[in-house]
């Protein structure tokens, strides 16, 4: 059985970008899907001062853990002002600090969603370019447009749901060839 780890980069608690990566994740035959909430690892803001001071947290220690310890990583990003949320990016400060290979060369599928028409392409493209820096194999990319018009339990949009299962069926064929490195 495969393990995938999924998050909404959001510390919303209603994150509609949590909700499509859970069900993206569940498109995955035999996986046990973890789930992570960003709440789980909130830290100080990043600084080489408090670094310095008190070493890396305990929280990015956990959270590199819980991705190594996965075959796959599904991630639905939140864009905020064009960017990744700031609780995703303190999270990557810090587990970044610990190790550069934060996502340990594991498949990466890396979406986006937003209530608005561009469904967080600012935030997809800047994810599906630097991740690899980190470590990430990503595999492919989708955005849902408009959230609350194109998703109820899944993709309702054919032709969205079309361009979902087109790129995700890349990382699908790669999580099948990849093992937990133990």
């Amino acid at each position: 059985m495969k393990k995938l780890v999924v998050f909404g980069a959001s510390s919303s608690k209603a994150s509609i970008n949590e909700q499509l990566a859970v069900w993206a994740a569940q498109q995955v035959e035999d996986a046990e899907v973890k789930v992570l909430k960003l709440s789980d690892y909130e830290m100080p803001i990043y600084s080489i001062d408090k670094e310095v001071a008190s070493g890396i947290p305990q929280e990015a220690k956990d959270f590199i853990e819980e991705i190594n310890n996965a075959d796959g990583v599904v991630i639905s990003f939140a864009e905020h002002n064009g960017n990744f949320t700031a609780a995703y990016k303190n999270i990557f400060d810090w587990a970044s600090r610990a190790t550069r290979s934060v996502y340990n060369d594991k498949p990466v599928f890396v979406m986006a969603t937003s209530p608005g028409p561009r469904g967080g392409l600012g935030v997809l493209g800047i994810a599906s370019a630097s991740l690899p820096y980190a470590g990430a194999k990503v595999t492919g990319n989708f955005s849902l447009p408009t959230f609350q018009d194109n998703f109820s339990e899944g993709i309702t949009n054919e032709e969205l749901k079309e361009k979902f299962e087109s790129s995700f069926s890349l990382f699908k064929d790669v999580l099948n060839e990849t093992t937990v490195k133990a």
